[in-house]
């Protein structure tokens, strides 16, 4: 590629409109700074290295690296495409033109940036003609599973501070990982089937003994119902008072979303209480038709209630208390985790066995039992604990 084309190519890409958005981010902003840089070859090369260097999540390969960016832009054109609003003609042909340069870019990228560079030797990369015009149509018209912008990137996310971040290490458990509880997982599931379909869902409270699978079922069914456009949005109890801003944000999103929870219990003073119970309620503040809140907890009643807050001398004692057990009665849905009886803990220890190709039988049974003693009892997470060791046993002989 001569210098005259790589000059052409900076100037067309300048001019970038739909997706203008992506001059400010990798790749596209690390290749801009190479090609129209005026410095020395050290300089080149050494802004050539960071450009290669912002590929390496991507395996070094500046298509896969380009088509993230393009389909996670959250651009005007994808969001009225979303919302069903209507496209100027203009915009239309602006995305279509953007899009071909962009896919033109897919292939020719190492040679021009190779040329970029001024020099040899330097580390490659890879590139393959993309067509993203195509791509983006498929992305639009399924938008309802792949979502745009950030909440296309992952499946599950948390509250970093005041925003929202990708959970860079999200639990894959699936159901095939899961025993037992198939009734309350199955609860869990047919809310979220009508969340999906557009259906009244209810915020749902899964609370009962720890180690009972609650997290578990949660996040299996996030993984399970993930190409059908549903994502997790995990905030801490800390983090309550974002509720507002954070449904604000989802509200008209194509995707599906479950507002999750962990561990929740307050105390009677409890600022996030308030918050949690006005999200509860549907406030027009907080509530949204694509997003539901799940919670866990190991308390029915979630907040903290001491004998001295039911005895103390308040005039409207009963009201309180009342104001106090009333959040979990908020919850639409509310599904009991106890712990098992043993049939269910042994069969739970007999599947997880079976799933690590170990036989089990009467000595393993009694073992198991003796786990689950010293444990502090039959849970879930007790059997799983056990059958690691047995796993390690066997991988030690």
């Amino acid at each position: 590629m001569t210098s005259k084309e790589i000059y052409d190519l900076t100037v067309r890409l300048s001019a970038l409109t739909v997706f203008r958005g992506l001059l400010q981010k990798p790749p596209l902003e690390a290749l801009m700074r190479l090609l129209i840089s005026e410095g020395g070859r050290r300089e080149k090369a050494e802004l050539y290295g960071a450009f290669v260097y912002c590929l390496a999540g991507d395996g070094f390969d500046f298509s896969r690296s380009l088509c993230r960016a393009v389909y996670e832009d959250e651009n005007e054109y994808i969001k009225r495409a979303a919302g069903k609003a209507y496209i100027p003609d203009v915009m239309s042909k602006n995305a279509s033109l953007e899009l071909g340069l962009l896919s033109e870019l897919t292939k020719t990228a190492p040679d021009v940036a190779k040329t970029a560079a001024g020099c040899d030797g330097v580390p490659g990369f890879t590139g393959e003609y993309v067509d993203l015009a195509k791509g983006y149509a498929e992305r639009i018209v399924n938008v309802g599973r792949y979502g745009y912008g950030l909440f296309s990137s992952a499946v599950m996310f948390r509250a970093e501070g005041r925003d929202i971040a990708p959970v860079r290490s999200p639990d894959t458990v699936s159901e095939d990982d899961l025993f037992g509880y198939e009734e309350q997982r199955g609860q869990l599931c047919g809310n979220i089937e009508s969340l999906l379909q557009g259906a009244p869902a209810s915020n749902v409270l899964l609370y009962g003994d720890a180690g009972t699978g609650k997290s578990s079922a949660v996040k299996a069914a996030v993984n399970k119902y993930a190409d059908r456009g549903l994502r997790l949005i995990e905030l801490r109890k800390n983090q309550l008072l974002l509720l507002p801003k954070i449904t604000d944000r989802l509200r008209g999103d194509p995707l599906k979303f479950i507002i999750y929870i962990d561990d929740l219990s307050f105390t009677k003073n409890d600022d996030s209480f308030g918050m949690l119970k006005a999200a509860l309620e549907g406030s027009a503040s907080a509530a949204s038709d694509n997003a539901i809140i799940c919670a866990t907890s190991n308390r029915r009643h979630i907040v903290r209630e001491s004998f001295a807050e039911r005895e103390g001398d308040d005039v409207h004692k009963n009201d309180t208390v009342q104001e106090l057990m009333s959040l979990s009665g908020r919850f639409g849905l509310r599904i009991y985790f106890e712990k098992p009886d043993k049939k269910l803990y042994l069969y739970i220890v007999h599947k997880l066995l079976q799933k690590h190709g170990i036989t089990a039988d009467e000595e393993k049974d009694k073992a198991a039992e003796a786990f689950a003693l010293s444990a502090g009892g039959r849970s879930p997470r007790t059997a799983e604990q056990f059958v690691k060791t047995e796993v390690i046993k066997r991988g030690t002989k």
